[in-house]
């Protein structure tokens, strides 16, 4: 405990226990306190921040055009709070809370001013799952084939033709939709789903197209379909190869002739709506046993992605539990837990037929239910029972952290290796920061020789 008697180093360690960064600038802007959550933040000790330039430690976009503090030191009597991006000594850019305000000797002359700084990241990531604001770098994949395609997706975003996505159950093929509506230009538009295959053929083209009143028993009063809802926005049809044969055509003359009929109505309405389709069944199969229109599988695969399964991309797992154990933590807001050797074991043997929304899933309950590390018993039980035998077969504990271990840095390799060792471009492509990227790179030694 600091010296009642000594108010100064108590007010120091106040500051010092506090979970919000904190400094102090003079009137020029040079540093003259960095509290302990600062360094922690940013990358720099207090002696190396100390005696700098505040914008030559607390990077952001605002230090020379904005600057929060400038203005408060200025205008002496405000307080000024703002959300930023903050790049931190390694390269990270850090979203962050920021409040600025003026310091004042007891005549009132300026003498500096003093910020503080909050990570903003769990506000940041709750946010996109609250409002589905999330972006390309936010689907997760190492896997050449699918990195290929998604790498065509910006260009395709803003097509008007429509998109067919193609994948199991579970593999992310409605958060990809979603993905291709926030990088389009219709991202400030609506983004309305409708589930095929949830909604009964009787209802459907009313939910689809609207309809007039009197059109059928309970239609009352005039009702707008989702067509129409969408506005210039995007309308995704979710489990496309449930329709029926009747709506196929009637869907086929939407997209054909951006025109349509709700039923009732002797005018015809324009689609002004991006159509993105995804669906699960096999559509080729299906036009080849007569069961899906061969005119409309064709208007739809003319701009198609088609996720594969996790199972048939393994590079994908290292890269997918570490992201979702971070992002777990960050939403239960605790301490991101480690793995136990005999869990990375199973984690990486498991063939996942839920795709990515299982492994989702088997972290989540994983970080529930752990403390400091999430062991076998931490696990759903079908998991522990199936990967029980492999877990004990499979080596001690350092066998299973080499395991996951020697499956991420060849995910590293062939990544440096396909961009010809440009550290940005494979960063970019592994959905990471140069600074992470760097550092895995000294973790398993790897080099261009």
């Amino acid at each position: 405990m600091a010296d009642a008697a000594h108010p100064e180093t108590s007010y120091q360690w106040i500051l010092n226990s506090l979970a919000t960064g904190v400094f102090t600038v003079d009137d020029r802007f040079r540093i003259t306190f960095f509290n302990t959550q600062a360094e922690t933040l940013t990358g720099y000790s207090r002696d190396e921040a100390v005696g700098k330039l505040c914008w030559q430690v607390f990077q952001t976009s605002h230090c020379q055009n904005g600057c929060s503090l400038k203005r408060a030191m200025q205008e002496e009597t405000r307080i000024y709070s703002t959300r930023l991006q903050m790049k931190s000594r390694d390269n990270i850019q850090i979203p962050v809370a920021v409040t600025a305000a003026v310091l004042q000797d007891d005549v009132g002359r300026v003498i500096g001013g003093v910020e503080s700084f909050q990570d903003d990241r769990e506000r940041v990531a709750l946010e996109k799952e609250v409002t589905g604001a999330f972006g390309l770098q936010d689907f997760i994949t190492a896997h050449p084939p699918l990195r290929k395609q998604l790498q065509r997706l910006p260009v395709l975003a803003d097509a008007d033709k429509p998109l067919l996505i193609q994948g199991e159950t579970g593999v992310g093929k409605d958060f990809l939709a979603r993905i291709v509506h926030n990088i389009s230009v219709r991202r400030q538009e609506p983004f309305l789903k409708v589930n095929c295959a949830a909604i009964p053929e009787t209802m459907l083209e009313s939910e689809l197209f609207g309809c007039k009143r009197g059109a059928f028993t309970d239609a009352r009063e005039d009702r707008p379909g989702k067509f129409r809802l969408a506005q210039q926005g995007t309308i995704l049809l979710d489990e496309l190869g449930e329709l029926s044969p009747a709506m196929q055509a009637k869907l086929l003359q939407v997209i054909e002739e951006k025109e349509y009929f709700p039923l009732g109505a002797t005018r015809m309405e324009t689609v002004r709506a991006r159509v993105v389709a995804t669906t699960n069944c096999d559509l080729q199969e299906m036009v080849a046993g007569g069961r899906f229109r061969k005119d409309l599988y064709y208007r739809l695969k003319m701009c198609e992605v088609i996720i594969p399964p996790l199972r048939q991309r393994s590079e994908d797992l290292p890269l997918l539990i570490e992201c979702f154990l971070e992002r777990a933590a960050r939403l239960n807001r605790r301490r991101c837990p480690r793995l136990t050797g005999k869990v990375q074991r199973v984690l990486l043997s498991y063939r996942y037929p839920g795709n990515v929304r299982e492994i989702k899933n088997i972290i989540e309950y994983g970080v529930l239910l752990c403390g400091e590390a999430i062991t076998l018993e931490d696990l759903p039980e079908y998991i522990r029972e199936g990967g029980s035998e492999s877990a004990e077969t499979g080596g001690d504990v350092a066998n299973g952290a080499g395991q996951l271990a020697c499956a991420e840095k060849t995910i590293l390799w062939n990544a440096l290796q396909e961009h010809r060792w440009q550290i940005q471009a494979t960063a970019r492509s592994l959905r990471m920061s140069r600074a992470t990227l760097w550092r895995k790179m000294k973790k398993y030694g790897l080099s261009k020789k």
